[in-house]
């Protein structure tokens, strides 16, 4: 029987060691070399006996407590009238008692004492100790403990150190824990029982389930007053509950507990992380639908800004063409040409060079007006684009904190990727080259120099007001320049016909031109600077492809191991179900 329970024991240490393998490379995958020692040190400790660790603040007798329980007739752990317990001491099983210095903070005492057989017991620190590096040297062992020990000087229970200690032992990682009021014969049995059950009231308090708490007297111990001692209880209760075949498969459900909850945390930082990851996606999704709208809102003003121009246009060419229609009748242009020999009045070609400069400058004065309402408005909406994505950027959303217990290089990486998004938006909007890009207009006049003294958005305004009027009046210009040429040289024997037809033709062209111009350039500019906007998000949308790589790996790996410590968890119970029948 003996050498089957053995066997079991081996297959599932194997099995245990090798689940814990995996959750040490995925928090090396993780990053995170705190985390990643942490489960180093449990798997080192496997094959390693039961472990004690007895905490406590210092003078609260635990030195003395440990060599009481061993009661092997020496002083194991130093006991001193100032604090002396100045390393963490692991007192394990030897043949011969020997003492190694592991390094300045750990040494181990190998001793011939039966029940080190099964159990380690390890002396720390206080936890109120002022010496560098003890507090985090005892939490490093914390992890791989099997049984914490909490010793309390039975007068004063009640420090704040120890109770911190405790809430970091339990919340953090719901160790078994049983309590132990040391120096009991200091103190009146009445105020004993006081304390004992403010100890057990508290620890029920914060989620221990009947606790354990023992009191006991060292002294009373070593000096051969074992009734009156209360160690009685304390050792009865590790027969019962560890030693004689227990404590290995104790040790494994231990273990398999530890990794479980290291395995949560990081469950728990994965799903931060995957809310972060999901935060940026539906931000970055915004921005672009936020430029798309705007982008749809801005064309459809140019839209609006070529039609009302278009409508000018007509009305003032078709007033035009109405007069020079009449104008050319052949009694009109008879009566111009006599009047012109026998008076100052004007001739045919002094009417129609009168009749161009009229429509120029009905042109000029109506287009305009056109052009300065409708820029207003156009300039507006593309600056509001600017904005609203300026303010959704600094306005993102911060799930995952720099200051995470696992992932905190990754917020950091998150941040700094952001911290940069938002400062090179910054730039790009306050620089006047990124709104003024004179390749998007082509063979234009040159931009009004009262743009140059502008910068970044301030600059939009101007920009299609001088752009866009330069195009329509170069585009008007040009057909009044045809016009002229077409009126030059006319004579009492002018072509009514041809002229009429020439004009509608000029206009005609003219009207095409205004609105294929204008409407392709100002939407090229637009959609151009959607794109430039866009364009300021190349490394966020880099580290969000980059994190959707990672959280998938990382999720399957995390589901395989939780599936077999599950599987392990529950097999390690029915051999624990099966050891006490």
């Amino acid at each position: 029987m003996a050498k089957l329970i053995n066997q079991n024991l081996q297959a599932y240490r194997a099995q245990v060691d090798e689940i814990i393998k995996d959750l040490h490379e995925l928090t090396i995958r993780i990053g995170n070399e705190e985390l990643a020692q942490t489960v180093s040190g449990l798997r080192n400790r496997i094959h390693e006996p039961f472990m004690f660790v007895i905490v406590g603040e210092v003078k609260a007798g635990k030195s003395s407590f440990i060599n009481a329980l061993l009661d092997t007739g020496k002083e194991v752990a130093r006991v001193a009238p100032q604090p002396m317990t100045d390393t963490i001491q692991q007192i394990i099983y030897g043949e011969e008692e020997e003492t190694i210095q592991i390094n300045p903070f750990l040494k181990k005492i190998l001793l011939p004492v039966e029940i080190l057989k099964e159990i380690a017991i390890v002396d720390t620190p206080g936890t109120n100790t002022i010496v560098e590096h003890h507090q985090e040297i005892t939490e490093d062992f914390i992890p791989a403990s099997d049984l914490i020990v909490f010793v309390f000087e039975a007068k004063n229970p009640y420090r704040q150190s120890a109770w911190q200690f405790f809430d970091f032992i339990h919340a953090d990682w719901r160790k078994k824990v049983i309590f132990v009021l040391q120096q009991k014969d200091l103190m009146p049995p009445e105020d004993l029982e006081v304390n004992r059950k403010g100890v057990w009231d508290y620890a029920e308090k914060n989620g221990i389930s009947q606790p354990r708490v023992f009191t006991v007297s060292a002294k009373q111990e070593l000096e051969g007053l074992k009734a009156e001692s209360g160690f009685g209880p304390v050792r009865q209760y590790i027969n019962e509950n560890i030693t004689g075949g227990k404590a290995p498969f104790l040790k494994l459900q231990n273990n398999i507990e530890t990794s479980l909850n290291i395995h949560e945390r990081i469950g728990q930082g994965l799903e931060l992380r995957k809310a972060q990851y999901q935060a940026d996606v539906e931000f970055r999704q915004d921005i672009h639908e936020t430029l798309e709208k705007q982008e749809t809102k801005s064309l459809k003003q140019v839209d609006v800004l070529v039609e009302n121009l278009l409508a000018g246009y007509s009305r003032i060419t078709r007033q035009k063409e109405d007069e020079l229609s009449s104008g050319l009748s052949f009694f009109s242009l008879l009566r111009r040409t006599f009047a012109s020999v026998f008076s100052k009045k004007a001739s045919a070609k002094d009417w129609l060079e009168n009749l161009a400069k009229e429509m120029e400058a009905d042109l000029n004065q109506e287009l305009k007006t056109k052009l300065n309402s409708g820029v207003v408005d156009l300039a507006d909406s593309i600056q509001q684009m600017a904005k609203i994505i300026d303010l959704k950027i600094r306005s993102s959303k911060t799930i995952l904190r720099d200051d995470h217990e696992l992932f905190s290089d990754i917020a950091d990486k998150r941040n700094n990727v952001l911290r940069e998004l938002q400062e090179q938006f910054s730039r790009f909007v306050s620089r006047t080259e990124n709104f003024t890009d004179e390749s998007l207009f082509p063979d234009k006049s040159t931009i009004s120099p009262t743009v140059a003294t502008g910068s970044g958005l301030a600059v939009v305004g101007l920009v299609l007001a001088a752009v866009a009027q330069g195009m329509v009046f170069d585009i008007t210009g040009g057909i009044l320049t045809a016009i002229g040429l077409l009126f030059a040289g006319i004579s009492s024997t002018v072509k009514r016909r041809k002229i009429l037809e020439g004009f509608k033709t000029e206009v005609a062209k003219g009207e095409k031109r205004l609105e294929e111009e204008v409407s392709t350039n100002l939407k090229a500019y637009i959609s151009n600077l959607k794109d430039r906007i866009e364009g300021n998000f190349v490394k966020f949308d880099v580290h969000l492809e980059k994190e959707e790589g990672q959280i998938k790996k990382l999720e399957q790996i995390h589901g395989s191991i939780a599936e077999r410590l599950e599987e392990m968890e529950a097999g390690l119970r029915v051999e624990g179900s099966g050891g006490e029948e």
